[in-house]
Order: structure tokens, then sequence, then C-alpha cells
């Protein structure tokens, strides 16, 4: 893996970060840690990869929600059991849509529902900075790979090759 020291660098200093930020305010540490994971995991870059981020996360917070919330309704299980079913397909199905269609950012954000007995007041403020923070990430990595000066070798191998190819 290229740029090694570049992304250890990056993501060891905005996790710390990261920490100090949730003890201040009071959020839940590892839902920002999921949100800057989605954005990582998702197939976009920048700005488009946030919102695809933010969506597909944002949008299994409101499935699980729905989940937990309709399912309280009833006394018997089973109506919980076939609304988990509808709603799966609904995650698996909303990703016809482009911002959408990153599938396991909304069983994320699902998951991250169940887990938090939807309180989604406690979810959302750290899994939106999660997402922010998975951006920052990339950004601080890719300046500090245009930073980097290039190693001797590196030079030197270029340099060879073009003596080389330069023989002929």
């Amino acid at each position: 893996m290229e740029n090694r020291w570049q992304i250890a660098i990056s993501a060891g200093l905005l996790a710390a970060v990261w920490c100090g930020l949730a003890d201040v305010f009071h959020f839940v540490t590892w839902i920002g840690f999921l949100g800057c994971s989605t954005f990582f995991a998702q197939p976009k870059t920048g700005v488009e990869g946030l919102l695809m981020t933010w969506l597909t996360n944002l949008s299994g917070v409101f499935w699980g929600w729905l989940i937990i919330t309709g399912s309280s309704q009833f006394e018997t299980p089973l109506i919980g059991y076939l609304l988990t079913g509808i709603v799966t397909m609904a995650m698996c199905l909303q990703a016809s849509y482009q911002k959408l269609s990153f599938i396991p950012g909304a069983f994320i954000g699902c998951c991250i529902t169940f887990a938090m007995s939807a309180n989604v007041a406690q979810i959302l403020p750290p899994l939106v900075l999660g997402g922010l923070m998975g951006f920052a990430m990339s950004n601080l990595t890719s300046l500090l790979i245009r930073l980097t000066p290039k190693s001797k070798t590196t030079l030197n191998k270029s340099v060879i090759s073009n003596n080389i190819a330069n023989v002929d």
C-alpha cells in the first residue's frame, strides 16, 4: 500500500480530534467512526462521496426508526418481523436512485438506530460529523501526499528507467 504514512498520520490525528470532540459534546464516539467508515467504503470521492455517505446513512436511520416505531404499535412480534422484511426490501430498492445506491450505508444507519433504540437525537450529530471526518481524512491524506517529497529511491528508479529506454 502506497502512502501508508500519510494515511496513518491523517487517520490518527483526526481520530484523536474526533474522540476529544465526542467527549466534550457527549457524542457516541463509535457512531462517528461508522459514519467515517461509510465514507471510505462507498464508491464516490469528494463532496459527492460525502453526500452519498450522509444520504445512505440517514436513510438507514429513518428505516430503523420506522421498524422500531412501527413494531412498537403492535403486541405481537410477528408484525415487527414482517415490517423488518418489508423495510429491508425498501433499503435495497432505494439503491435504484444514484445518490442512495450504496446499500451498506443504509444498513449501517439502520443498525446504529437499532443499537441506540431509535434515539435519533443521539444518532444524528455524530453520524453526520463522522461522514465529515472521513471527508476530512481523505483531504488531509491528499495534502500530506502532495507535501511529501519523492524519495531518492523513486527518483533514481525513474532516472534509471529513462536512461535504459534511451539506450537504443
